[in-house]
């Protein structure tokens, strides 16, 4: 048989069997290369749970355990809750977490869930870290990314050679990449419609979770509540004064708000120093 004909046969042969390749990151962190489409989802979903979880010892985040704790539990109703808002006529996939201001734990809260959700037997979860100005998402995991979300956007670098499988559960993060001092350009850019529409289409059952900077001294959150179908809100007691969160919210309120998650709520717990919402 002629090279010509050999090669026919395996075109051929590639047609009948459309099968979509799937390379598998060898290390936790490791950049994933040629994740494929969403008709893939079920081999997705398998080789993410193939890789070996990544180490992860920070405190506050309680959900990477599988002790059945009470804080766990609170982020397992949030988890069902948010299902239940979310899945309907339309799968409202993409969901933006913020807050008034810093320090109210909104980045905690969108890692505690995105895990939740991909721990989650149906879930694979894509947390995406919009806060540019200050992105943290790494530092919790523990991660060390040369690449992230700011090159997609500034250098048009494809997503799949950002995104990172962490092993927990069916959780694959995209980094910020670098902090910058103004992303409100690239943020409101028709790249980031194209990313964000493509995330949502590409990866039609999976959620996708955008932490992002606080909404009352930055335009980031305005701009992302309107590419986003969701919107959860993180109140931290005695953090942001209740006027200054009427305003964030009233701001917010043509957008598909889901509810507000009252975080480190002392007032309601025996221990003051236990971290409760």
């Amino acid at each position: 048989m002629s090279r010509i004909e050999d090669a026919l046969k395996k075109a051929a042969a590639q047609r009948k069997d459309p099968s979509p390749t799937l390379t598998v990151a060898e290390k936790p962190g490791e950049p994933i290369s040629g994740e494929v489409r969403s008709r893939a989802s079920k081999k997705t979903s398998s080789a993410l749970l193939d890789v070996v979880p990544i180490t992860v010892d920070h405190p506050l985040l309680a959900t990477v355990n599988d002790d059945k704790t009470a804080l766990v539990e609170e982020f397992n109703k949030l988890r069902s809750a948010i299902i239940a808002l979310t899945t309907g006529t339309e799968f409202l996939n993409t969901v933006m977490v913020t807050s008034t201001s810093s320090e109210e734990g909104k980045s905690l809260m969108a890692l505690n869930l995105a895990i939740s959700l991909a721990k989650e037997h149906d879930h694979t979860v894509l947390l995406v870290d919009t806060d540019l100005r200050r992105p943290s998402i790494h530092k919790y995991l523990g991660l060390t990314p040369e690449k992230g979300l700011v090159h997609c956007l500034r250098d048009n670098l494809p997503l799949e050679e950002v995104l990172i499988k962490t092993g927990l559960g069916k959780l694959v993060v995209l980094p910020a990449g670098e902090a910058i001092n103004d992303p409100v350009n690239l943020l409101a850019s028709q790249r980031m419609k194209q990313v964000v529409k493509e995330l949502k289409e590409r990866y039609s059952e999976r959620y996708v979770i955008f932490d992002t900077p606080p909404a009352m001294p930055f335009a980031d959150a305005g701009i992302l509540a309107g590419i986003v179908d969701a919107i959860l809100f993180v109140v931290r007691e005695g953090k942001a004064e209740l006027e200054d969160v009427k305003k964030t919210l009233k701001e917010f309120s043509s957008g598909n708000l889901l509810g507000v998650v009252y975080n480190d709520a002392r007032s309601f717990v025996k221990k003051p120093s236990c971290y409760y919402y």
